[in-house]
């Protein structure tokens, strides 16, 4: 977990333009296998039905604008007045089988919904909501499983005064999608419990949080381990019992490996004590040792890791100063020792190297090109991606979808959060807690936190190729509880971070637990 300067972002205006119109008389839906007019092109601007689509609701809210994404017009939905509108079309002659919608959107965010919707298609309905982004575009998809040979693509709003969304160059073709990890670091929940944290779920009966989490979807745990802490926790013996109840539950289990007595981030990649006089080629064989120690450990009892992190939020590299980014090729050798401990114990577990700042392309390309250069190993690629800190939701899409394509390896948002109110539950301030540090569009609120979880799934769902893993949600257990606070050398420190958990003040379960269930 990185802990960055505050910083203010400024509101995105909507760029909505356009007359609301009077609506033609909607024609009939094309029978095709392919979608018509899926750019918008053909009537140009203000076409009040476009051609190939049909309109329901509020249809003046419905029209053609210029500024496409990639040719000359988009769909908009707008209007001055609260409207509810569908644009949508109808396919038929279908074969049997698995389809992809495809689409690129924008969306000034406020409706009560708008989403892309695949009907009729001879299932149940299929449902992307669209994410708030004011001014960069973003590729969302939605599966469906078409039998009966027809499905109707449908653009839905259901809007306030003001509300806008752009919908541009959708497709319609045959492939799937979903999320492989629906996971949260629960790297908290031991010193939790035994400071008396209690766990509810949604209508106040108190239980195991691991199934409290499981029961809402979720199928990953993240787990970190320290190599000596203050306070003993987060140490082998406690990933140990951890990943005993993981398991247990049917969940997956990532091993997050910070090579560190306390926090690693950019900001500091501080050896353990134990290891604070030794020089590289001992600090590699501690790197070695130490995994191999932990990971054989769990696969002992019957809890192999099925990830591994070597190394947490590494931008600046790890084990400084030996293992810095200003000495890659020792770098390198840190981390292949880490990567040869992992695949010493279990060949088939995933290792991946983790950077902060998902939203930095360029970062994100310094840094795994020299990687690559100097021979590093790994898997998979694991960016943190926190919206009030790391740039908008287009940014983190752009450097996802850059990664995979790049160093054709999987990724996944190893971190994010998003606060459900914004006072504190103990004497320390939040983290985050001001109006000014949130993500427009994204409320301190139940519903606003189950909306920045739902959108940052469905941009890495989106990433091409099916090489989006999945998502963590960062520190879901960590409620205010006196003695687990921030630092482990600190009995008294408290918790910034209650009012980003999965649970509420009362210890409930909250609803953004349903992110769990995206596809």
């Amino acid at each position: 977990m990185f802990h960055p300067r505050r910083t203010l972002r400024a509101l995105l205006p909507p760029l909505v333009a356009g007359l609301t119109l009077t609506a033609l008389p909607a024609p009939a839906a094309s029978a095709a296998r392919t979608l018509t007019n899926a750019g918008f092109e053909s009537g140009g601007t203000g076409a009040a039905t476009p051609a190939g689509w049909s309109e329901s609701g509020d249809t003046a809210a419905s029209y053609t604008e210029a500024g496409g994404r990639d040719g000359g017009h988009r769909l908009a939905h707008w209007s001055s007045s609260a409207y509810r509108v569908e644009t949508y079309q109808q396919l038929t002659g279908l074969a049997a089988g698995d389809y992809r919608l495809t689409a690129w959107v924008r969306s000034g965010g406020g409706q009560n919904s708008a989403h892309l919707a695949l009907r009729d298609c001879g299932g149940a309905e299929q449902r992307t909501a669209l994410p708030v982004s004011g001014s960069g575009w973003l590729r969302i998809v939605v599966p469906v499983t078409v039998s009966g040979g027809r499905c109707t693509v449908a653009v839905v709003s259901d809007a306030g005064p003001g509300d806008w969304i752009n919908v541009d160059d959708l497709t319609f073709e045959r492939g799937t999608s979903g999320l492989s990890v629906k996971g949260a670091d629960i790297s908290s929940l031991s010193k939790s419990e035994d400071r008396g944290g209690v766990y509810r779920t949604a209508s106040g009966s108190v239980g195991d949080p691991l199934a409290i989490l499981r029961s809402s979807g979720m199928n990953y745990a993240r787990v970190k381990v320290w190599v000596n802490p203050a306070d003993g926790y987060n140490d082998k013996t406690h990933v140990l019992a951890l990943a005993k109840r993981v398991k247990a539950r049917g969940m997956k289990l990532l091993v997050d490996f910070h090579y560190s007595d306390a926090w690693a981030d950019p900001g500091k990649q501080t050896k353990p004590a134990a290891w604070a006089g030794h020089g590289y080629e001992q600090l590699k064989k501690d790197v070695y040792d130490h995994t191999y120690d932990v990971l054989n450990a769990l696969e002992a009892q019957g809890t192999t890791a099925d990830m591994v992190q070597v190394g947490n939020e590494i931008n600046g590299g790890m084990l400084w100063s030996e293992g810095s980014t200003s000495n890659w090729s020792q770098l390198a050798g840190l981390l292949n020792s880490g990567y040869a401990a992992v695949k010493a114990v279990s060949p088939s577990t995933s290792v991946a190297l983790h950077l902060a700042e998902g939203g930095d392309r360029d970062g994100t390309r310094w840094w795994f090109d020299r990687a690559v250069s100097h021979g590093v190993r790994f898997d998979v690629i694991g960016l943190s991606y926190y919206g009030y800190w790391h740039g908008t939701l287009h940014d983190v899409q752009t450097t996802l979808d850059d990664a995979a394509a790049r160093y054709g390896r999987p990724v996944f948002v190893a971190e994010t959060a998003y606060p459900f109110r914004l006072d504190s539950e103990d004497a320390l301030e939040n983290i985050i807690d001001r109006e000014s540090e949130l993500v427009p569009g994204y409320p301190a609120t139940p519903a606003g936190q189950t909306r920045w979880m739902n959108d940052v799934a469905a941009v890495v769902e989106a990433v091409p190729g099916g090489r989006g893993l999945g998502v963590f949600h960062w520190e879901a257990t960590w409620t205010a509880r006196p003695g687990n606070g921030w630092d482990p050398a600190d009995p008294s420190s408290g918790n910034g971070w209650e009012n980003q958990a999965l649970f509420d003040y009362d210890d409930r379960a909250l609803p953004a637990m349903e992110w769990f269930r995206h596809r």
